[in-house]
């Protein structure tokens, strides 16, 4: 979804086809170094995006921790490592909000990461993050490579992981209500109590602050990025608990029927409301409202997602 998005966003900007390196991952396993060695070396790379991750909902965080913290950490080091062993000297590093402590004051600042217990449901997920922003931190304090992380919040769109069981909350709950006006069903119930509260970006939003902030200049990237020498947020600012999400996702796919909340499945974090204040300073902000945004990941599922 993610690195779909960027390609849309690098045309966008002029940049043209035949200059964007892509690879899906039946043809480039990231998480194998030799491999991953190899497509650097033949390519001449001059400048990376790295969206790829394994991600997945509070189920799959809960239910696959050891693939979690494998994968992530095994991607992030075969990629920044081979970029710096093959001189690419520009590359961007996605993270995530789950990077900080679940108690963190709202709205989070880049500034509290590392300051207290993570959320336990995705703490092996966050730990990976944590782990690709030091990298990217060390190549340039050690070696001067202009990398350069930026934490999305919650994101969704076209191309996402419509997946019944291990996707996101609104991939999750598309498919979910989308299934459950299709069979005329009286009910569809829920993970949690619905009190979190949660802020998401559409995609191509994401994409286009991705863009931005490679284009920005290094000596404006580092001062924003002061002290820490590290990373960016990048959110809408808005949230909403999971119970209105909920509603408004089943509005939009069409079910009337009820909602119901299993309180005995786990919540995860109160609250993950980032602030953007930084990248907005910058000179980027969100442009999709939920509303506009919800519309086109509906109609992405309805073309494109309702297979799995």
């Amino acid at each position: 979804m993610v690195g779909s998005a960027i390609v849309r966003a690098l045309l966008r900007h002029g940049h043209p086809t035949e200059n964007i390196i892509t690879r899906a991952r039946e043809e480039l396993d990231l998480t194998n170094q030799e491999a991953v060695s190899r497509f650097f070396s033949k390519e001449h790379i001059d400048q990376v995006y790295l969206a790829a991750a394994r991600v997945g909902g509070i189920h799959a965080n809960n239910t696959y921790p050891a693939e979690f913290i494998y994968s992530n950490l095994a991607i992030q080091i075969n990629v920044i490592h081979a970029a710096h062993e093959n001189n690419v000297n520009k590359l961007l590093f996605l993270g995530s909000s789950c990077i900080y402590p679940r108690e963190a004051t709202q709205p989070m600042t880049e500034d509290v990461l590392l300051t207290g217990p993570l959320e336990p449901t995705n703490e092996p997920y966050a730990i990976s993050k944590i782990a690709g922003i030091k990298m990217c931190e060390s190549y340039r304090r050690q070696y001067n490579r202009d990398y350069r992380s930026v934490m999305p919040t919650n994101l969704y769109g076209p191309g996402d992981n419509y997946d019944r069981t291990n996707s996101h909350v609104i991939p999750a709950l598309i498919r979910r209500f989308h299934e459950a006006k299709k069979e005329n069903a009286e009910k569809v119930i829920i993970w949690g109590t619905g009190t979190p509260k949660r802020e998401f970006l559409f995609v191509d939003d994401l994409a286009n602050a991705c863009v931005h902030v490679m284009q920005i200049k290094e000596k404006e990237y580092i001062a924003a990025t002061q002290p820490q020498l590290g990373h960016l947020n990048v959110g809408s600012e808005d949230e909403l608990t999971i119970a209105n999400l909920a509603a408004i996702i089943a509005t939009k796919v069409g079910f009337k029927g009820e909602i119901e909340f299993d309180a005995a499945k786990p919540d995860g974090a109160p609250r993950k409301l980032m602030s953007s204040k930084k990248m907005q300073e910058l000179g980027w902000k969100p442009r999709t409202s939920l509303e506009t945004g919800l519309a086109e990941t509906y109609s992405d599922f309805i073309n494109n997602g309702n297979r799995a």
